[in-house]
């Protein structure tokens, strides 16, 4: 039996005080009690040992006795005793809750809403005018039912059917994805999963998929697909693609948001130009032109030399 680390955290934030009032009890007594094997106690333990108060060194953090637990199979723990004082934070340390909290009133499922309600409004007034610094934070939400089902799918370890709509192709597609987890990243929430259209690991922006059912199919658990790494970014260039330069005026700056690019900065004709990458010119070449002028491509120069082209054969056909 494995656990994984989302098991693992809840169980050890409940076994220090568990242990704290059962010096010398059997391990194989903890394992019974929190329903797991011994060795994964073990393991817990393990990483108990080298936990403490922010700044603590050696000697200030949690001590296991390892040599009764390996000779006699017993638990002894010490070092704990500061853990029932009530939590002093620190004005950052306050700041960083509320801004987290706000994060994820945002993205969470309807059933966790009054926790992290409750949760907030006691930070919030414990923090009193010192919480006036915290950032307002917009998370981009998608269909209620979209969210909820996602997260029934999660729970559950259930196969979903989406109906997602692929902007960079214009069209709605019809798949079965096996989910793996849900991420926020640039304020936007994404589902993590096995697509078996693709046959690979896919990131799903929530507002984007149209409808979500719950299948009453296990999903597979896919233990070596990859999972992505957001530290540098959420997108980055595949093999292939084409950087592209363009030009927004006002009515058309909404590009800027909606689809994943590399930068903008602001030209003096009032103008945002953008930096994005794509695999398909055709697309980009069909964003351009149902702009209507707005959008302008800059770079590279065969492709708007090609938008150009199309433009003034539409207009030709319309006589103007």
């Amino acid at each position: 039996m494995t656990t994984s680390a989302r098991d693992q955290v809840p169980r050890m934030l409940a076994l220090v005080p568990y242990l704290r009032g059962r010096d010398g009890i059997p391990v194989d007594q903890v394992a019974t009690d929190f329903g797991v094997p011994p060795q994964q106690i073990v393991k817990d333990l393990n990483v108990l040992w080298f936990c403490g108060l922010p700044g603590a060194v050696s000697g200030e953090m949690i001590d296991v006795d390892m040599e009764a637990l390996e000779a006699e199979g017993v638990v002894f723990l010490d070092n704990a005793e500061y853990l029932p004082r009530p939590l002093r934070l620190t004005t950052s340390e306050a700041l960083s809750l509320i801004v987290a909290l706000r994060t994820l009133r945002d993205i969470a499922a309807s059933a966790e809403l009054p926790t992290i309600e409750s949760a907030l409004a006691k930070l919030e007034s414990a923090a009193g005018d010192g919480a006036a610094p915290a950032v307002e934070v917009h998370i981009e939400r998608a269909d209620p039912a979209v969210h909820e089902a996602t997260q029934k799918a999660l729970a559950t370890g259930q196969r979903m059917h989406l109906s997602y709509l692929v902007p960079s192709r214009d069209e709605r597609t019809e798949r079965d994805v096996d989910p793996l987890r849900l991420v926020t990243a640039e304020g936007r929430p994404y589902l993590e999963a096995w697509c078996h259209l693709a046959g690979d690991v896919r990131l799903f922006r929530l507002d984007r998929v149209v409808e979500a059912t719950v299948l009453d199919v296990p999903a597979d658990p896919h233990p070596d697909a990859p999972r992505r790494d957001l530290s540098e970014g959420l997108f980055r260039a595949v093999e292939g693609s084409v950087e592209a330069v363009l030009d927004l005026a006002p009515s058309a700056r909404w590009v800027a948001e909606y689809y994943p690019n590399d930068g903008s900065e602001e030209r003096p004709d009032g103008t945002l130009r953008i930096r994005l990458r794509v695999g398909d010119t055709g697309w980009l070449r069909r964003l351009a032109l149902r702009q209507g002028g707005a959008a302008r491509v800059v770079e590279p120069a065969e492709l708007a030399d090609e938008v150009r082209e199309c433009a003034q054969r539409a207009l030709t056909a319309y006589g103007g």
